[in-house]
C-alpha cells in the first residue's frame, strides 16, 4: 500500500492527513496558525512558519500512520486563496503573507473598480476585492523596493510546494483554481490577460505560471525529506486554494452540488458546466473547479465562522455565572434551538464584520437589528446563525439567475459548522434545498490528498476519486411551511444591508 498525504495551510492553522488509496484516513496532525497584526487592518503570517508546520505536521502522519519512510506515493498541497506572498529569484519570500484578511488594499479595490472593474470581472470571473489584484497593486505602489526584488507572487499552498520541491522563482506556480481572484487573468482561456497587466502597469513577468490542480511540479527534495520524516523524491502535486479542496473532498464532481464550507469563512458555492460571470450583481465569483471542464461559481462570508467564535468569547463568557471562560457552543446550539421557529419580530443579523466582500462593500461592517428587551443570548445567537443563511439565500437567487437550467440538487456541508443541527435546519428552510453532511470525508486535506492520488496515477480520475472516497451523511429535509417566512426575512435583511451600505458610504 502506499498512501496519499494532503496537507491545507488553513487560516487557524495547517491540517495534514494521511489516506490509503481507497479513502480511509489513516492519520491526521494539525498545528494553530500565528497571526500577526502590526497595523490597523494588518494581518499577516510568516510564510516561512507555514512552510516548517507542513513539515511538522506530515511527520507526525507518517509515525502515526506507520506508513515508514518510503511509504508516500504522493503530496497535495492546498491553502488559502486571496491572499499573496512575493518569492525572490531564489524561491525564497521576500514579503510576509498577506492574508485574505487584511483589509489594507481597500484603496487600491477601489482602485481597480473604478479604472475597469468590469472588465476584470468579465474575464477573470470576480471583482476586485480583498485579493491578489488589489494586494499586488499595493505591494507595487506602497512599497515599490519590495515589489523590485518579487520574482512572482504565489499562495501559500504553492509556496509550501516550491519549498518542499527545492524549487526557484523562474518555477513559481499558481493552479488555475485561483485565477478569478488573480484580478489579472483570462480565466476563460486559462491565461495571463495582457490588456488587463497594462491598464494597471502589472509586470506580467511577476504572475507565476499556470498549471493544473494534479500536475506533479517536482519532488520532495532530501533536506525537506528528512523534515517530513519521508523518502527524498515523493511526487508533489500543483494542489489547489483550499475552498476548491472543500469542495472536491464533499463530491461535487458534477453540475447541481451546492458546497457549504462552515469554516472561518462561510463559502456556498454551486457546481456548474460554464463559465458565467456575475455583471450583473457582482455577488458571485466564478473559479474552476479542481475537477476539469467544471466551474464553481460562488460568494463568501469574510470571517462568518469568526463571527461565532467572537460571540462565544466576548458575548457568552460575560453572560455566564462566575465568568467561565467562553461558552461551548453545543449549549448555544441547544438554547437556538429551543426558540420558536417562524418568529417574525426575531432580531437579524448582519455578518459582516471585517467588511462585506461579495459584492465588494469594505466598509460595510455587522450589526443586529430589530432588538427588544425581551430578547436575550440565545435569540443573539440564533440571528448569528440565520444571517450566514440569509446571506446565503442572496448568493442561491443570483446563482438562480445566473444558471437558469441548472437543478441545484442538494446542499453538501463541511467545516466544523457543520456539527450543528440547528445551523443545518435553519439553511434548509431559508434555501429551501436539502442539506446533507458528508459522513465520511476529510474536508480540505482530503481533496489535497485526492489530487495527489489522480497526478500519480492511483485513481484516474477525480469523480473516480469522489465515488471511492466520500460518503454522504445525515439529510436535513427542508420545511415548506416556513418558506413563505424566509421569504420576508429574507426581504426584509435585503433592506438592513442597503441602509447599512448607505450609511457606511
Amino acid at each position: 500500500m502506499k498512501a496519499l498525504i494532503g496537507v491545507d495551510i488553513g487560516t487557524q492553522g495547517t491540517k495534514a492527513a494521511c489516506f490509503d488509496e481507497a479513502g480511509r484516513r489513516l492519520a491526521q496532525a494539525f498545528e494553530p496558525s500565528r497571526l500577526r497584526r502590526p497595523a490597523p487592518g494588518a494581518v499577516e503570517e510568516d510564510p516561512d512558519r507555514q512552510v516548517s508546520s507542513v513539515c511538522r505536521t506530515i511527520r507526525r502522519c507518517v509515525r502515526e500512520a506507520g506508513i515508514g519512510a518510503g511509504g508516500a506515493a504522493g503530496i497535495g498541497i492546498d491553502g488559502q486563496m486571496a491572499g499573496i506572498l512575493g518569492v525572490g529569484t531564489d524561491g525564497r519570500a521576500v514579503t510576509p503573507y498577506d492574508s485574505w484578511l487584511d483589509t489594507r488594499c481597500d484603496k487600491q479595490i477601489a482602485q481597480m473598480q473604478q479604472v475597469a472593474g468590469d472588465e476584470v470581472l468579465a474575464k477573470t470571473g470576480c471583482a476586485p476585492s480583498f485579493n491578489h489584484g488589489p494586494k499586488i497593486l499595493r505591494w507595487k505602489h506602497a512599497f515599490p523596493k519590495v515589489y523590485r526584488l518579487v520574482a512572482a507572487f504565489v499562495q501559500p499552498g504553492g509556496y509550501a510546494a516550491m519549498r518542499l520541491a527545492g524549487l526557484d522563482g523562474r518555477a513559481a506556480f499558481i493552479d488555475s483554481t485561483y485565477l478569478h481572484f488573480s484580478g489579472f487573468a483570462d480565466n476563460r482561456r486559462r491565461r495571463w490577460d495582457e490588456g488587463l497587466c497594462r491598464t494597471f502597469g502589472v509586470d506580467p513577468g511577476k504572475l507565476p505560471r499556470i498549471v493544473e490542480p494534479h500536475e506533479v511540479v517536482g519532488g520532495l527534495t532530501a533536506a525537506m525529506a528528512r523534515r517530513c520524516g519521508l523518502s527524498a523524491g515523493v511526487p508533489i502535486v500543483a494542489g489547489c486554494g483550499d475552498t476548491a479542496a472543500s469542495f472536491l473532498a464533499c463530491g461535487a464532481v458534477r453540475e447541481g452540488i451546492c458546497v457549504d464550507v462552515a469554516g472561518t469563512a462561510s463559502v456556498f458555492a454551486g457546481t456548474a458546466g460554464r463559465f458565467r460571470p456575475d455583471r450583473r450583481h457582482g455577488v458571485l465569483g466564478c473559479g474552476r473547479a479542481a475537477t476539469p471542464e467544471l466551474w464553481h461559481p460562488y460568494a463568501y462570508i469574510n470571517g462568518g465562522g469568526m463571527n461565532l467564535e467572537w460571540f462565544r468569547e466576548e458575548l457568552a463568557r460575560a453572560g455566564r455565572r462566575g465568568g467561565k471562560a467562553g461558552a461551548d457552543f453545543g449549549d448555544l446550539n441547544r438554547l437556538a434551538a429551543k426558540l420558536p421557529d417562524g418568529d417574525e419580530a426575531a432580531p437579524l443579523f448582519v455578518p459582516h464584520f471585517g467588511g462585506r466582500v461579495c459584492p465588494p462593500q469594505p466598509e460595510l461592517r455587522g450589526a443586529w437589528v430589530g432588538l427588544t428587551w425581551g430578547h436575550g443570548l440565545a435569540h443573539l445567537y440564533r440571528a448569528m446563525l440565520e444571517g450566514v443563511a440569509l446571506e446565503y439565500g442572496i448568493y442561491q437567487a443570483v446563482l438562480a439567475e445566473l444558471y437558469p437550467r441548472l437543478k441545484l440538487r442538494e446542499l453538501r456541508i463541511t467545516g466544523g459548522g457543520e456539527q450543528s443541527a440547528v445551523w443545518n435546519r435553519i439553511k434548509a428552510d431559508v434555501l429551501q434545498m436539502p442539506v446533507v453532511q458528508v459522513a465520511r470525508g476529510g474536508g480540505a486535506p482530503m481533496g489535497a490528498a485526492m489530487l495527489a492520488a489522480r497526478g500519480v496515477g492511483v485513481l484516474p480520475s477525480l469523480p473516480a476519486a469522489a465515488r471511492t472516497w466520500v460518503e454522504r451523511g445525515a439529510r436535513t429535509t427542508p420545511r415548506k411551511r416556513l418558506a413563505g417566512h424566509y421569504r420576508r426575512r429574507l426581504e426584509r435583511y435585503r433592506s438592513v444591508l442597503e441602509l447599512l451600505r448607505r450609511e457606511s458610504t
